[in-house]
C-alpha cells in the first residue's frame, strides 16, 4: 500500500494501529524493566536525555532541549536533578561561560548500558518466538517507521 494509492480509510486504520501498538510495546518494556532493573528506573524523559548525552557527549543544554522537543528551562531542571543524582556532569564551555556541555558520569553510562541490555534482551526473547514471516515484516517496517518519525517530527519539516 503506497501513500498515493491508499484510501483515507486505510491510512486512518494504519495510523490508529500504529498509535495503539507503539505505546503498548513501550509500556510492556517499561513494566518488565521495572521488575528487573536494580535501581529506580529514571522517568522516560530522563532516560531519553541520558541516552542522548551518551550518543552526543558534550551536547549543550539548548541542543539537547531541541533534540528532545523540550523547553530549555524544563530540560535545565531535569539536568539539575540528574546532576544531584550523580548521573550527569555539566561543564562550562571554555569560550562562552554561559554555555554548558553535558557529560554522563561513569555510573550513568553503566546504568544506561544496563537498561539497554535488559530492553534488548526482552525484545530478542520475544522476537525469537515469532515466525520468519513476522520477523521479516517487522524488519521491513523499521525503515518505514523511521521515515514516518521524520515526517512527524517538527524538525523534519
Amino acid at each position: 500500500m503506497t501513500a498515493v494509492s491508499a484510501s483515507a480509510q486505510d491510512l486512518s486504520r494504519v495510523a490508529s494501529a500504529i498509535t495503539a501498538v507503539l505505546p503498548a510495546l513501550n509500556r510492556a518494556l517499561e513494566r518488565r524493566l521495572a521488575q528487573d532493573f536494580a535501581h529506580p528506573k529514571p522517568p522516560e524523559g530522563q532516560l531519553a536525555l541520558l541516552r542522548l548525552v551518551g550518543e552526543r557527549d558534550g551536547i549543550t543544554v539548548r541542543e539537547a532541549a531541541e533534540a528532545l522537543l523540550v523547553r530549555p528551562n524544563n530540560l535545565s531542571a531535569m539536568v539539575s536533578r540528574l546532576i544531584a543524582e550523580g548521573l550527569l556532569e555539566r561543564r562550562q564551555d571554555s569560550a562562552d561561560k554561559r554555555v554548558a556541555h553535558l557529560h554522563l558520569t561513569r555510573e550513568a553510562t553503566r546504568r544506561v548500558e544496563e537498561v539497554q541490555a535488559l530492553m534488548d534482551g526482552y525484545v530478542v526473547a520475544a522476537l525469537s518466538v515469532l515466525t520468519d514471516g513476522d520477523l521479516g515484516a517487522i524488519g521491513s517496517a523499521l525503515g518505514a517507521l523511521d521515515a514516518l518519525t521524520g515526517h512527524i517530527h517538527p524538525a523534519g519539516h
